[in-house]
């Protein structure tokens, strides 16, 4: 088991942001050693607890809070059954609580607990960056996270996303192979190009296609990572030169100009998902372009009707 999950399943009462917080801290201690979230412990190592506040008193269905969370959640549900969930997660909303974020949408799932005894928590299943909208997958078991987790270790879900860049790719259709690893600057991190071998560098795979583009200047992209590494797909499409418009963070072209009417905000979208359901089958769920999106690509032509996301998207 992650050392992350044996904390969530041992302690209900701490929010999963926090579990992960305090082990990065380095507050949890394995065979008397710092760990890492999505270490897996085997039999017979020793775990240092450290002390822990449980004293939130669990959710009741009659706090304005939890009905204002769970009818929020309700609101932007995509597919639901008795194991899953998929969230239309909205840009500038974040996934996870950090340095100065409280309202997130793991903190809000505990307003979907069922009030029954030995109820379950939803629990993430993956992340998506706060400013990236879009199809965010949500266990409601531990059986379902299980299952879940594994199927995204063994790279059979399926995500695309879409993307406004600047420029139009060459070719139009590629793979991006680059190792990347995470750089401090002053108060913030970004994710940088590394070499091969470089210390706690991480291997990341992207595919993209070229869908459309409006006279050269601004290209409607189809992006498929292979990983699922930290900024992947925005630190890709800088690095081949073609940041995706509005991204805050990664954009690298001086003195580029935005087309009129278009909104400087992140143009990312987690536009589908397909993964193997824990029960079998598959969920296959799609979410809609997001309000400043939707109006970028009415302003540059493009149907956003007329494609499938997942067609011809490699496999591997």
């Amino acid at each position: 088991m992650r050392v992350d999950r044996f904390f969530e399943a041992r302690f209900p009462g701490l929010s999963f942001s926090h579990i992960q917080r305090i082990i990065r801290k380095g507050e949890v201690r394995v065979n008397g050693k710092r760990t890492e979230p999505k270490a897996r412990l085997a039999a017979g190592q020793s775990v240092r607890i450290p002390p822990l506040k449980i004293d939130r008193p669990p959710p009741r269905d009659d706090a304005p809070a939890d009905q204002k969370d769970r009818a929020f959640l309700r609101s932007i549900m995509l597919y639901e059954d008795d194991d899953v969930m998929v969230l239309n997660k909205p840009a500038g909303l974040a996934v996870q609580g950090g340095s100065g974020t409280t309202r997130h949408v793991d903190g809000m799932l505990a307003a979907l607990t069922p009030q029954k005894k030995d109820a379950q928590r939803p629990r993430l299943v993956h992340r998506l960056d706060k400013d990236t909208a879009g199809c965010l997958l949500v266990a409601k078991t531990r059986f379902a996270a299980a299952a879940l987790a594994q199927s995204f270790r063994h790279r059979s879900t399926r995500k695309i996303y879409w993307a406004l860049v600047a420029g139009s790719p060459k070719p139009k259709q590629g793979r991006i192979s680059t190792f990347l690893a995470k750089e401090e600057r002053e108060e913030d991190s970004f994710m940088r190009i590394a070499q091969h071998g470089e210390k706690d560098a991480s291997h990341a795979v992207t595919y993209y296609a070229l869908v459309e583009t409006a006279g050269q200047k601004v290209s409607w992209l189809s992006l498929k990572p292979v990983t699922g590494r930290t900024h992947q797909l925005r630190a890709h499409m800088a690095h081949i030169g073609h940041p995706i418009v509005g991204d805050p963070k990664y954009f690298n072209i001086e003195n580029w100009e935005m087309p009129g009417g278009i909104q400087n905000r992140l143009h990312l979208l987690a536009r589908r998902i397909v993964v193997p359901h824990p029960r079998g089958g598959t969920i296959d769920v799609t979410a809609p372009l997001p309000d400043h999106m939707a109006q970028s690509f009415n302003l540059l032509g493009f149907d956003a009707g007329r494609y499938d996301p997942i067609d011809e998207a490699p496999e591997e």
